[in-house]
């Protein structure tokens, strides 16, 4: 039986991940400190012998025991709301955190696999963005702590698969959606949804021409789960290219959910990006990967996921801070 270290296994995509890998046979480690993941994404796998659950910081030294064949580096916060809230955490484990994974991977003989994001192209000036792009960043603006952080992330690997040796995959994430999100993630996606089930306004920012692709959790998923065992070891855009604006998005959920909720328009955030529409050719040639399940099909399953939590996380979810004073 192969093992497989999967950090932030605990989190939506990490967990999805710890689920596949499980299904195929695998011995699965999932490692998370729990900043933004949380238990209950993985309490279904917990009695089963081949998984394993070790509460820990990647930032820190990583010490596995006995054999590792493969590493899926995915432990850093994913949203605005969290890298604005946590902005050095988020910078220790994109440097020190891949570091350290792939200081393990040396050791261990193991292939690695880093979540890169879309974010390497900032606000991109070429659309749709492919992987031979460099990007538009600000590395000083509010988004630039998650940005540069997966920028030097992939300098890091590409560095250890020259110089070491080191078997690395580089996966570059598109948005992502499903069942498992939080709903106070900050991204249009959960906001929408969470504020249709408590029947709150939709909120839009800036006029809502800004546009997002949207790619269901198990079509990325698949992608990953081929890239790791290609022999492919350039960055790999995985995403579904359905491009739609964010305005004609959410009046999407608003139909999707059947509730008749204004959207309100408010200030764009400060280098939020414009465009964002992933080429695919790459993975379609690369790994004959292409998304196979549309977004109505997708949203249908993941407002159901949201439908049936329990009404109490619809607010706690949403207002952290004051369901705590309300709970004091």
């Amino acid at each position: 039986m192969k093992k497989v270290l999967i950090t932030g296994g605990a989190g939506f995509l990490g967990s999805h991940l710890c689920d596949r890998f499980i299904k195929e046979g695998y011995h699965v480690i999932a490692m998370d400190n729990l900043i933004t993941g949380d238990l209950k994404n993985i309490e279904h796998l917990m009695p089963l012998e081949q998984f394993e659950f070790y509460h820990h910081d990647v930032s820190k030294f990583i010490h596995i025991p006995g054999e590792l064949d493969y590493i899926l580096h995915f432990a850093s916060p994913a949203s605005p709301i969290d890298y604005l809230k946590i902005p050095i955490p988020t910078l220790k484990v994109g440097s020190l955190g891949t570091h350290n994974c792939l200081g393990l991977a040396l050791a261990k003989n193991a292939r690695m696999l880093i979540a890169s994001t879309s974010e390497v192209y900032g606000d991109p000036l070429v659309h749709p963005q492919n992987e031979d792009y460099w990007g538009n960043v600000n590395p000083v603006g509010p988004r630039g702590v998650y940005d540069e952080a997966k920028r030097f992330q992939e300098a890091m690997t590409m560095a250890y698969h020259t110089f070491h040796g080191v078997e690395t995959r580089i996966v570059r994430i598109f948005n992502t959606y499903g069942p498992r999100m939080r709903l106070n993630d900050g991204r249009a996606l959960p906001a929408f949804i969470g504020q249709a089930l408590r029947g709150e306004d939709i909120t839009v920012f800036g006029d809502g021409s800004q546009t997002r692709s949207f790619c269901y959790v198990d079509d990325l998923v698949e992608g990953i789960y081929r890239l790791l065992l290609s022999d492919y070891a350039q960055p790999v855009n995985i995403g579904n290219p359905d491009e739609i604006s964010i305005l004609d998005f959410a009046k999407e959920i608003i139909t999707l959910t059947g509730t008749d909720q204004k959207i309100v328009l408010k200030d764009l955030p400060k280098d939020d990006p414009k465009q964002r529409k992933p080429d695919i050719s790459r993975a379609k040639e690369i790994l004959d990967w292409e998304p196979k399940i549309s977004r109505e099909e997708g949203l249908k399953v993941t407002y159901e996921y949201f439908k049936n939590l329990p009404k109490e996380d619809l607010y706690k979810y949403a207002y952290p801070r004051e369901f705590k004073q309300n709970q004091a």
